[in-house]
């Protein structure tokens, strides 16, 4: 394994997207130089925020969908922050005693995360990179409460538009090797089909300064990480018409994140 990212030195010099995304969620464990990158993606994107609150309605929607399809154990690869519905809050209301694995390579997060989970014995927090996700399979935490030859949940939410498209097999190819039939995933992704490319190129030049560019994709190119799984209805469609729920605010939706879930047959 490589060394545990919780052990490394807090980088304050560059934006990290985690802590981005805490500051777009309004959170505080952020740092002026991750306020400074949301700004500039605020200039070209001002809607970002509600995107942020999209993305997240569809994590709880997801996970909602696999608890209830029997499922009991998740891995959420790329896990962010905590914050308010949490993959295992979301997963134990449904199914008491729900086992859940949060991955994540940045050090705040994992300590913010170790610390608030530390009594929780279905809960572990690991650090890994998505990149390596044998190494996150292999973990022997994720071993302690993940049984691979039953059905897991995967999320990806938000985090296959840092992958390049050399890695996007590699990595998806991976997971669906390691997980067992019945198995779910879950995935969003920005995409531009509905902006202008000058917006698109704008959010990227401010992910260019941290360590993980992101990628704007089309809906096939987006279509191409569920290769080999069975997608779920609708399919893969803009977040805010994957299976709302009458309790959310209706709020104009702003079609920059596709997200959809499959299972492995």
């Amino acid at each position: 394994m490589a060394e545990d990212p919780a052990s490394s030195k807090i980088d304050t010099t560059r934006p990290s997207v985690a802590r981005m995304y805490d500051y777009y969620l309004d959170g505080k464990d952020n740092f002026s130089v991750d306020r400074d990158a949301v700004a500039q993606v605020e200039a070209v994107m001002p809607d970002v925020r509600q995107v942020a609150r999209e993305n997240r309605a569809f994590l709880k929607r997801a996970v909602r969908l696999m608890a209830a399809a029997g499922l009991r154990q998740f891995i959420d690869l790329g896990a962010g922050l905590p914050t308010a519905g949490n993959t295992h809050e979301i997963a134990q209301q449904v199914a008491p005693g729900s086992r859940v694995v949060y991955v994540d390579n940045d050090p705040i997060v994992l300590a913010h995360g170790r610390a608030l989970l530390a009594s929780d014995d279905t809960t572990a927090v690991v650090a890994g990179d998505l990149r390596r996700p044998a190494e996150v399979v292999g973990h022997p935490e994720t071993r302690q409460l993940i049984d691979f030859e039953q059905p897991v949940g995967v999320l990806l939410i938000a985090m296959t538009h840092f992958l390049l498209d050399t890695e996007r097999e590699q990595v998806m190819g991976a997971l669906r090797a390691a997980i067992a039939p019945g198995s779910y995933v879950a995935v969003t992704h920005v995409t531009g089909d509905r902006h202008p490319r000058e917006v698109t190129e704008g959010v990227e030049r401010a992910y260019s300064a941290t360590p993980t560019p992101i990628y704007f994709r089309t809906h096939p190119d987006v279509l191409r990480f569920f290769d080999g799984l069975a997608l779920a209805e609708p399919g893969l469609v803009f977040v805010d018409a994957w299976r709302p729920e009458l309790a959310e605010p209706t709020i104009a939706a702003t079609g920059w994140l596709y997200g959809g879930v499959a299972h492995k047959p």
